[in-house]
């Protein structure tokens, strides 16, 4: 093992733990030549105790295995890290997120829609109605206030309409040399 040349190992993760980490990592993986797996097959890999790992102490590596993480392997940390500092998605916000705009939408045919929506959009609490079979606004609505907390359901009619709100970062949560 003495000879073997050591790369650092970076732990990954999303910088909001409540935005769904998973299919921005999987952009990176294909970026980055980044590793996504299953946290249990990783710690196995990394060995679950001194006995049965590769490398003195990989197995520490294991306790920061949760939640949505990857792995890279790279030697070029400096360049690593101005990347991951410019690099932002934007994503639909979730509930309990706040909103980082006002949103109100006009009265009138919501043709994005088709008319089996208008159950949905109604549950939601949108003043809709069908006319002609085109789902219609049938007044002013106001979704959200910049600065405001999300409700499960202004967080749903966001994302119907193609409102993204939520930045998706990513950090270097550990790294072992």
């Amino acid at each position: 093992m003495g000879g073997h040349l050591q790369v650092p190992l970076h732990l990954l993760c999303g910088q909001n733990e409540e935005q769904q980490a998973e299919g921005h990592l999987e952009c990176l993986e294909a970026q980055l030549d980044a590793f996504l797996g299953k946290n249990k097959v990783m710690m196995v890999a990394f060995g679950r105790s001194p006995s049965d790992e590769y490398k003195d102490n990989l197995h520490q590596v294991n306790k920061k295995l949760r939640g949505e993480v990857g792995l890279l392997f790279t030697n070029r940390r400096k360049e690593l890290n101005e990347w991951f500092t410019k690099y932002t998605e934007m994503d639909f916000a979730r509930a309990e997120n706040k909103a980082t705009l006002t949103v109100s939408l006009d009265p009138g045919p919501l043709r994005q829609f088709p008319h089996f929506m208008e159950p949905q959009l109604r549950q939601l609490g949108l003043p809709i109605a069908l006319k002609k079979g085109v789902v219609t606004l049938l007044s002013d609505y106001e979704v959200c206030k910049e600065g405001n907390m999300l409700t499960p359901e202004q967080a749903r009619i966001l994302k119907l309409f193609g409102y993204e709100m939520a930045e998706f970062k990513v950090i270097i949560r550990y790294v072992r040399c």
